[in-house]
């Protein structure tokens, strides 16, 4: 059990209990951070040993697929329908996500992680997206920007993850009205400074050229910024003695800002890098390999459903 967004102690739904009474070991659906992580595991010996904390993450499983992709793997030896069941699993009733299934922390870094999962496996139904709809409208503040959970606090990267989900989802324009998505965009446009900054009154932060500046890319908002000043806020976070960005001016690079800062550099067209996908978080490239897998999927469905249908037929 595990402090919620929202303060309260939450696990995941007891209706995962089944499962594991039925020998589905939905712990293992999904992807760890490491190999060395958890209880040894041989897929052809069964089910392995059970333990409580031996668990696949649901930002891992995010991040494992989109490193499979990225390196041009066709998540044939991925199992799908497993992943799947494993993030059903996760989902609360108020329609976000937690991130193991013994109980974390829930909000909407997980929906996102979820829409994502959801999205590159081409399979909805890992969620139920009414509820985690639901979840994101009911997030957004006062000041409309989005918040990590109702009642909270509107900030750029959770703002990200809603507007980015509902755009994966293909409902961003269903959900909020052109009135209400004018002032989440008038919300975003408002974060730079030089470059941007998370929540009103806060520094300026190299990740942010990302977070914020993709949600305004996905809300066709970008072109009011002032690109230049970004360009150069984000250069001057540059270690050029070790190479690497910071989150600050004369601070340490890390490999998180470096990897946003180039994603921020990527959205106002820095020349000499790969363009971004600003609601998947990968390359164009990337994405659009993506594509080229879900239509080689559709294909061997329909091919598989015509011959079926014709063996029905003889």
């Amino acid at each position: 059990m595990c402090a919620s967004s929202s303060g309260a102690c939450r696990s995941c739904p007891s209706a995962t209990r089944p499962w594991r009474l039925a020998g589905s070991n939905l712990n293992r659906c999904g992807f760890r951070g490491s190999s060395y992580l958890g209880m040894p595991f041989n897929p052809s010996k069964g089910l392995g040993i059970f333990h409580p904390y031996d668990s696949g993450h649901i930002a891992m499983t995010y991040t494992g697929l989109s490193c499979l992709v990225i390196l041009g793997d066709d998540l044939s030896r991925v199992n799908k329908d497993a992943i799947l069941a494993g993030l059903r699993a996760l989902q609360l009733e108020d329609g976000s996500f937690c991130a193991v299934l013994e109980g974390s922390e829930n909000d909407m870094r997980f929906v996102y992680c979820a829409s994502c999962i959801c999205y590159m496996l081409d399979n909805w139904s890992g969620m139920d997206m009414k509820k985690a709809i639901g979840y994101i409208r009911g997030s957004m503040s006062y000041d409309n920007g989005l918040a990590q959970g109702a009642g909270l606090e509107s900030h750029g990267g959770s703002t990200f993850c809603g507007i980015a989900s509902l755009y994966l989802m293909g409902k961003l324009e269903e959900v909020f009205s052109e009135k209400e998505l004018n002032r989440i965009r008038r919300w975003c446009v408002m974060r730079q400074q030089d470059g941007y900054h998370g929540r009103p009154n806060k520094p300026v932060d190299t990740c942010y050229s990302f977070w914020v500046g993709a949600t305004l890319k996905l809300l066709n908002t970008f072109q009011y910024t002032d690109c230049e000043k970004n360009r150069n806020y984000i250069l001057s976070t540059q270690d050029r003695l070790v190479g690497g960005f910071a989150k600050w001016p004369d601070s340490h690079p890390d490999a998180l800002h470096t990897y946003f800062g180039i994603c921020g550099l990527s959205l106002i067209g820095e020349p000499g890098i790969c363009k971004v996908h600003p609601a998947l978080n990968v390359s164009t490239r990337t994405s659009e390999r993506l594509h080229h897998l879900h239509q080689i999927w559709k294909t061997r469905t329909l091919n598989t459903d015509q011959t079926t249908h014709t063996s029905l037929h003889d």
